[in-house]
Order: C-alpha cells, then structure tokens, then sequence
C-alpha cells in the first residue's frame, strides 16, 4: 500500500512528538505484579501459592492499565500525526504527494530519526516501534479509556496481538507515500521538558 520514497527531495522539519504524563493511579509494583502473575500461571516461574483466581485477577488487571497507558500515548500520537498533516496542507510543495496519516505513523514506527531513538532508549523503552503501533491501532477504536468490565479477558490477556492486528489495518487504510528520517526530521519531549524549553526560550527574546 505504500509508494516509493524518493518522490520528494529536500529536508523537512516536522513538529514535535509531545508525550504527556499519563493521569494513572497505578500502585507502584502493578505492572510488576501482572508479570509475575503471568509468569507463574505459564508454569515459567514457581507459583508463590497464591490461588489461580488471584493469579488472574492480578494479571488483568495489569494489563488493563497497560491498555490505558497505550490508550493516552496514542492520543498524543495521533495528534502529532495530526499536526504534520496540517504542516503537508500548507506547503504546496507537499499538498499534491501521497503524503498521508499512515506516512507519519510509519515514520515514528519503522525508523525515526536518531535523536528520536536515542532519546527513547534512554526513557527506557526499547521496543518503541511495538509501544507506538499499539497505541495507534487501539486509539483507532477507542473514543475514550475503555471500562474494564466492557473488555473481556480474551482481549486483556491477547491486547498486544489485538493491537498490532489493529495497527496493521490503520496502515492499509489507504496507499500513502513512505517516508524517512534523512527527508523528515522531528524532536521528541516530555510535556515537561517541552514547557521549559519554551520558558527558556521566551526568557532569551
């Protein structure tokens, strides 16, 4: 569904991927917790003699605030991606390419500029490319965090799957120019660290 790359020359300065702290009252070691309990239901790892019951409970939950991680982290995705697209319709040099949503979204996720990546792993997250498609394709369904008793256990125990099968119907949506890192170059921050950049900025003019 893509086309080739080198139908556009020169280099673009796209906006920044703004990533906001995720509003989540997670107790500290849940996700841990979730692991564990996955772990010891697969027969990898002893069980601690909690009851299977339990054991599940635990790992649903876990997974159910990964979904509502994923879920805020796609919203500030798809508004960056959003933002680009806006960059393409006002520059007549891009407007009539086959740039779309899917271009942006294949850039953060196939091979995003080195700054990018650089900065991610030193976040800690290493598996970007997965992070962002799932937060993609389950933000391509949701309106809002869905309820945990509106998603059955299939879905909380298989999300990621559900997820990527997710982001890969987003990307064959329609065709759409791919593109790279060397044309199309962007910075990546923490809400935070963005806020105080721009004071600092405002305090040198």
């Amino acid at each position: 569904m893509s086309s080739p790359v080198a139908t556009l020359s020169g280099v673009w300065e796209l906006p920044p991927l703004i990533l906001h702290p995720f509003n989540e009252r997670i107790p500290p070691g849940a996700l841990l917790e979730s692991s564990k309990a996955a772990l010891m239901l697969s027969g990898m790892v002893p069980s601690d003699g909690s009851d299977p019951d339990d054991l599940r409970r635990r790992l649903l939950a876990g997974r159910y605030a990964e979904v509502r991680m994923l879920y805020y982290l796609g919203k500030d995705v798809l508004r960056w991606i959003d933002q680009c697209q806006d960059l393409v319709e006002r520059r007549p040099e891009l407007r009539d390419s086959d740039l779309r949503v899917q271009s942006f979204a294949g850039l953060l996720t196939g091979n995003p500029p080195d700054n990018v990546k650089e900065k991610l792993l030193s976040w800690g997250v290493a598996d970007y490319a997965s992070v962002f498609a799932r937060a993609i394709g389950l933000n391509s369904i949701f309106t809002q965090p869905p309820k945990f008793d509106l998603l059955t256990a299939h879905f909380l125990g298989s999300y990621h799957h559900y997820g990527d099968g997710l982001f890969r119907c987003f990307m064959e949506l329609q065709p759409f120019l791919k593109i790279s890192a060397e044309s199309f170059r962007f910075d990546l921050y923490a809400s935070g660290e963005y806020s105080r950049l721009l004071e600092q900025q405002w305090g040198e003019s």
